[in-house]
């Protein structure tokens, strides 16, 4: 068993315990954030990496309550936009170290802007240094981001659910019980992913999905290209419509994620007219037609706008059965480093490129 999918079958127990913190040691600082963003006139949700991914599932919860928020990644943020005074920036970092971050703070301070900082690890600079910080700790993930990712993505959720009135005990106690449900469905989708003919190495892979599950289907590219070591696209579902589907051969790989509520009956016409085209599709999904593609995986039953909480389960089993059958070592990395602390080239603090196949470091924030 590799690491990664140690970290995968932890994940239920970490997330339902930051869920138990969101409800009980947290609330007040969840409070005070959402006080602080209601009386923004300009909110910015930001992070990079896998944590980017987690703060896209926040910006739909965000959104559907009517709450509008900009939405840059960390590098776009500092770089090119210039941030009004009195603005409040919700800022997403695994570690809270990485240099986008550390130098973010130091703008928005010469901006008098309030930072919201949502990390894992309570010593970097992010919890040290922002007004509010909600330090969200879980086991350290081996490399690929798993529980960390996770529990980012649940804590930005929960501020963008308290800021738009809908954080309560209750959609808690409905969050718990899909996770508890889906680790009960673990082992069966184990069994799907080993017998599947969706997998081939060295195929080209794209990720499709629509709201929250948007940061699922960019998170799984992410796992494609540093578990996989493979290229892979991730868009939504609606561009994906709109001159991409030229790609489309019978070698190409989809994985699309359904809503349960919109744009359902359309997306499953996307995977009909798909496999019409040759190609081969595995639907992630709610009470889906099993025929509907080559692949079905049925999700338990959550709540509106908080798929992406459990649905990036069956992607991160899948990458880890890929990586075996493809021959790659998804427990070590060629080039990144787990924290990336400066902005020149790829290879981080100076270090140059292990030899191809070979590596001692880690894992990008």
């Amino acid at each position: 068993m590799t690491h990664f999918l140690e970290d995968v079958l932890r994940q239920p127990v970490e997330l339902l315990r930051v869920m138990d913190m969101l409800k009980g040691p947290c609330r007040e600082d969840l409070a005070s954030v959402a006080d602080a963003i209601r009386g923004a006139h300009h909110v910015y949700l930001t992070g990079i990496g896998a944590s980017w991914n987690a703060a896209l599932a926040a910006g739909t919860i965000f959104y559907a309550g009517g709450v509008p928020v900009y939405m840059q990644d960390a590098s776009e943020l500092l770089q090119y936009s210039r941030i009004p005074s009195g603005a409040v920036i919700l800022a997403l970092s695994r570690s809270g170290r990485s240099v986008e971050i550390v130098k973010l703070l130091a703008k928005a301070r010469a901006a008098n802007a309030t930072v919201i900082g949502i990390t894992n690890f309570a010593e970097g600079l992010l919890a040290q240094e922002s007004d509010i910080p909600i330090v969200i700790p879980v086991g350290a993930d081996h490399g690929i981001s798993v529980n960390t990712y996770s529990a980012l993505a649940a804590g930005a959720g929960a501020i963008a659910a308290t800021v738009t009135g809908t954080f309560d005990d209750a959609l808690v106690a409905a969050l718990s019980d899909a996770i508890a449900d889906t680790a009960r469905r673990i082992p069966g989708w184990q069994r799907q992913l080993a017998g599947a003919r969706w997998f081939q190495p060295g195929a080209s892979y794209y990720f499709l999905a629509r709201g929250s599950s948007l940061a699922s289907a960019f998170e799984a590219a992410l796992l494609w290209e540093e578990g996989v070591k493979s290229p892979a696209t991730a868009m939504g579902t609606g561009v994906f419509r709109h001159g991409p589907q030229e790609v489309v051969t019978k070698d190409v790989r989809f994985a699309i994620w359904i809503d349960n509520e919109q744009m359902r009956k359309q997306d499953l016409a996307v995977a009909h007219d798909l496999k019409s085209m040759g190609a081969s599709v595995m639907l992630i999904g709610q009470d889906l037609p099993s025929d509907a593609g080559e692949l079905v995986i049925p999700l338990a039953p959550s709540p509106t706008h908080w798929q992406f909480l459990t649905d990036i389960f069956p992607v991160q089993l899948a990458a880890d059965h890929l990586a075996e059958l493809s021959g790659k070592d998804c427990d070590s990395f060629r080039f990144a480093s787990y924290v990336v602390d400066d902005d020149h080239g790829l290879f981080s603090n100076g270090i140059e490129a292990s030899v191809p196949g070979h590596s001692t470091l880690t894992e990008k924030d």
